[in-house]
């Protein structure tokens, strides 16, 4: 028990991704252990959502194993992650138009919610106890994001950066050892930025996140170390000093050839 206690929260071993004759990923490995904010960074095309979209089950590996050593299970489809302690959140905010936003943060929770199918289909006592818990639990989730003042709103009449901090509501409904966040700069004002980082790196304690982004501005000051793709290639990785200066990442953002 203790060696899954202390294993990585991910492992990407040897993984590669083709599609047709297009080599997508090749070879990439790195991990993420418990309290580690782990940047996966590139310029555009380098394979930064192919690689997010392997960790999440949507894109099968070529070859290679991505592993989720705590639950010791691999390679899982969407459907599987929130069983085994993963949380993700989507380029977009990914929410539910006609729900209000409560109702959108109390769907994270499902899984741990108490009662069954059952319960909330006829309306049992265990099954109204749990909804009122859980709603309650979404408030204060909400709360704990500043933006509680917006639940009873439809997703689509809040501001974009308030719908950001939402959507990362609803992935910590499920109390996730690992978060994934999938360029959660993007769209963001400087103000929304420092907000933002300021909530991930409060969420360091409870858990481990990968952040995949191509902002290294935003990165850089936020994470303990980078792991950087060019060409679906892992070309560099390290803390942000050691990766800051190193010439074929310099060579990759700046489109030279080194």
């Amino acid at each position: 028990m203790d060696d899954v206690t202390s294993a990585p929260l991910l492992t990407l071993d040897g993984v590669s991704v083709d599609f047709g004759g297009l080599h997508a990923l090749h070879d990439v490995s790195f991990s993420v252990q418990p309290g580690e904010i782990v940047g996966l960074i590139g310029p555009n095309g380098a394979g930064k959502t192919t690689a997010f979209n392997v960790i999440c089950g949507f894109v099968r590996p070529t070859n290679g194993h991505v592993r989720f050593p705590r639950s010791q299970r691999h390679n899982l489809r969407p459907s599987q992650l929130a069983a085994a302690g993963v949380a993700r959140t989507l380029q977009g905010v990914g929410l539910f138009p006609h729900c209000s936003v409560l109702e959108n943060v109390m769907a994270g929770g499902h899984r741990r919610a108490g009662g069954t199918f059952f319960d909330g289909l006829v309306s049992t006592p265990r099954g109204i106890r749990s909804e009122r818990q859980l709603r309650r639990d979404a408030l204060a989730m909400l709360e704990r994001l500043g933006v509680a003042d917006v639940a009873a709103r439809l997703p689509g009449a809040i501001p974009y950066g308030v719908a950001k901090k939402v959507s990362l509501a609803r992935a910590l409904m499920s109390e996730p050892e690992l978060l994934l966040l999938d360029e959660p700069a993007s769209g963001l004002d400087e103000a929304e930025l420092g907000q933002f980082a300021g909530l991930i790196m409060s969420l360091r304690a409870q858990m481990g996140i990968l952040l995949v982004e191509h902002d290294m501005e935003f990165v850089m000051p936020l994470v303990d170390r980078l792991v950087v793709l060019n060409f679906g290639e892992v070309i560099a990785t390290g803390t942000p000093d050691e990766v800051r200066h190193h010439e074929q990442v310099v060579a990759a953002y700046l489109g030279v050839e080194t």
